[in-house]
């Protein structure tokens, strides 16, 4: 028996990945469990929340012309829906970016008292900021974080760049403190580039982290409570056609995403306890996905992701794959124990 009768599936969002965000919804939508739950699917950007599609237990899915769709009512999070009010009692958040992913609309759904699918929203806002989320994880000591310095808009740039930058080797990473999918991001390997990179950056951040590269192969590994225990699905190596995984290599099919990641055993256990320790120490819920580079000097952390991408081509699908796992048995997991 179901914890839970009306899902609704949040996606779209106020950043630059609300396409993708779309794409990673609609996919959750279509493989929930469709005799356990109603689903609705939910298109939230800037304010406006509308109905976009459902879909009853054992009938069809409907859809809803744009200019025709159910607004969502904020109070009591509800829509009204061919002649009946439907008050929803779960939400499977897929909004990549703000407001989902940095905890404005977790507060939103705590406030309400109504569970949903991702980390707390103090979690989130922690893990969304790259920076603050650095300091979080260097301070646990379960895995290196690579040197790098912090700025903010509004500071002087000249100063940043022969002070606290100074000391970072080339190449460098100028990435927004705030988002995903590499918008914003540059690689810099000349200090001349420096200041331009963190302009663009500021494009879509006001604050902005300039890390140092990392010479190794990319990995990353999610992980999930599966209601007695955190598991971890199996690692992905990331081979880029590009000079890093950047938007490009991510979505337009120049890079190869192995998995299993071809290592031996050792190396694979070490990154899917790394990401469990990591997952319960930041106390996380739902699935989350940690980004690593692996060195000569050891495992470095990259990032975490509270909502990561899934598409039917992103990662985490093809973890649970790689695992053996239904992936609408392991939503119906995630639903259950989140």
């Amino acid at each position: 028996m179901s914890k839970y009768q009306s899902i609704a599936v949040i996606y779209g969002s106020d950043s630059s990945e609300w396409e993708v965000s779309c794409r990673s919804g609609e996919f959750v939508a279509s493989r929930i469990d469709a005799d356990n739950y109603d689903v609705f699917e939910i298109f939230a950007r800037f304010g406006k929340w509308q109905l976009v599609a459902c879909r009853k237990r054992g009938a069809m899915r409907v859809t809803f012309p744009q200019e025709a769709r159910p607004e969502v009512d904020k109070n009591d999070f509800s829509v009204s829906v061919l002649g009946e009010k439907v008050k929803f009692d779960y939400a499977y958040v897929v909004q990549h970016g703000a407001p989902g992913e940095n905890g404005q609309l977790e507060g939103y759904l705590e406030m309400l008292s109504i569970p949903y699918s991702t980390c707390s929203s103090f979690v989130s806002a922690i893990s969304f900021d790259k920076y603050a989320c650095k300091c979080c994880i260097r301070e646990q000591n379960v895995v290196k974080c690579a040197p790098d310095a912090f700025v903010r808009r509004g500071m002087d740039l000249e100063a940043f760049a022969k002070g606290p930058a100074a000391g970072l080797k080339y190449p460098l990473f100028v990435k927004p403190t705030q988002g995903g999918s590499s918008f914003g991001v540059t690689m810099v390997k000349e200090p001349e580039e420096l200041i331009p990179a963190i302009n663009y950056a500021f494009s879509e951040d006001p604050t902005v982290l300039v890390e140092e590269g990392l010479h190794g192969r990319e990995f990353t590994c999610a992980a999930y409570f599966d209601g007695s225990s955190v598991k971890a699905l199996p690692v992905i190596e990331i081979v880029s056609d590009n000079e890093y995984f950047d938007y490009d290599a991510k979505y337009n099919g120049h890079s190869k995403e192995i998995c299993p990641a071809p290592i031996d055993q050792a190396c694979s256990q070490m990154i899917q306890n790394t990401t469990c320790e990591i997952y319960s120490r930041m106390g996380c819920k739902g699935v989350v996905r940690i980004d690593y580079i692996n060195t000569e000097d050891g495992l470095y952390f990259l990032e975490i992701n509270t909502i990561p991408g899934m598409t039917s081509a992103s990662l985490v699908p093809k973890m649970v794959r790689a695992a053996g796992l239904d992936v609408t048995d392991f939503l119906t997991t995630i639903i259950e124990n989140s």
